[in-house]
């Protein structure tokens, strides 16, 4: 059996380029130096250095393309134009998969990654500073999991939920807390309005503090009803997701049918002739499935 080499997206040695040797692919806007993000990456290179290298490309001119660090080489070129950069040497000239993948990092990771700092001797203001962020916000992602039950964090942690987010759920028993982080996984909300929403619904003997100030607009006839809806919102959508994939499967595979037998124009008449009402929906039908098997092939060439 024949071995199949794969290509490397880049070579394995890092090298050191000057700033004047490389030349970006796409011009910053101005407006991007104001941002936060900016700022904190900025700050981040003053604390911190350069741990990610920038993605080059050697062109012909014997020049080295930017294809992946825009930021980063902005704000060292407007430090100290003469230094040099730390850069991979990629294979190929693209800059898509670089910048389509990336990982942005989910706040249960975040809040471990500050504890561990913190373990190390890492004082609150220097994480702060490195972050531009106040000392508040560190303490605030501290304490982002505290009073959050082990088995509600574990099935959120990779989820983008945020602080005010988990502060919500930290109003609910660990029972409850649980429930609602497979309500938003299966309803794909992680915002905090949603899980306002949760703690709206749920009743006082799943609160950590039941008698605390209630909701003027809502009685309590129509709360129940709430919570009893929303119960069983939550159950039909996890039905659905359960029995997603055999209900396409059967979707596809009788598309397929139907489409053979309308290519005999002598059923298609027939059809026509006598259900007419019925070979209309089955066209619709057929057109659905095409559209949606083109936008997942979209998506696929896009991922």
């Amino acid at each position: 059996m024949a071995v199949r080499q794969i290509k490397t997206a880049f070579h394995s040695t890092v090298i050191l380029l000057n700033v004047s040797d490389i030349t970006p692919l796409k011009e910053l806007n101005p407006r991007v130096r104001s941002t936060t993000k900016y700022k904190q990456i900025a700050t981040s290179l003053k604390h911190v250095g350069l741990i990610e290298p920038l993605i080059v490309f050697l062109a012909p001119n014997k020049k080295y393309w930017l294809l992946d660090g825009t930021l980063r080489y902005d704000i060292i070129r407007n430090a100290d134009p003469l230094s040099q950069i730390r850069c991979l040497c990629a294979t190929d000239d693209e800059s898509y998969n670089y910048n389509k993948r990336v990982s942005y990092l989910p706040p249960i990771a975040e809040h471990g990654m500050i504890l561990k700092a913190l373990s190390n001797g890492v004082a609150e203001a220097r994480i702060a500073e490195a972050l531009n962020v106040d000392v508040a916000a560190i303490r605030k992602k501290r304490h982002l999991l505290d009073g959050i039950c082990d088995e509600a964090a574990a099935l959120l942690k990779d989820k983008h939920v945020t602080a005010d987010g988990f502060g919500t759920l930290r109003k609910m028993k660990p029972v409850r807390q649980i429930y609602a982080a497979e309500m938003m996984i299966a309803s794909n909300n992680f915002s905090t309005k949603f899980a306002r929403g949760l703690l709206e619904v749920t009743k006082p003997e799943f609160l950590v503090s039941p008698t605390g100030p209630k909701s003027r607009t809502i009685t309590a006839n129509q709360k129940s009803i709430m919570e009893q809806e929303s119960d069983l919102l939550i159950e039909d959508l996890k039905g659905v997701q359960k029995n997603y994939s055999n209900d396409l499967l059967g979707l596809t595979v009788s598309a397929g049918y139907l489409q053979r037998i309308l290519q005999n124009s002598r059923v298609e008449r027939y059809i026509a002739k006598h259900h007419s009402d019925v070979l209309e929906a089955v066209r619709h039908v057929l057109i659905a499935v095409d559209e949606e098997k083109q936008r997942s092939s979209l998506r696929k060439k896009s991922a």
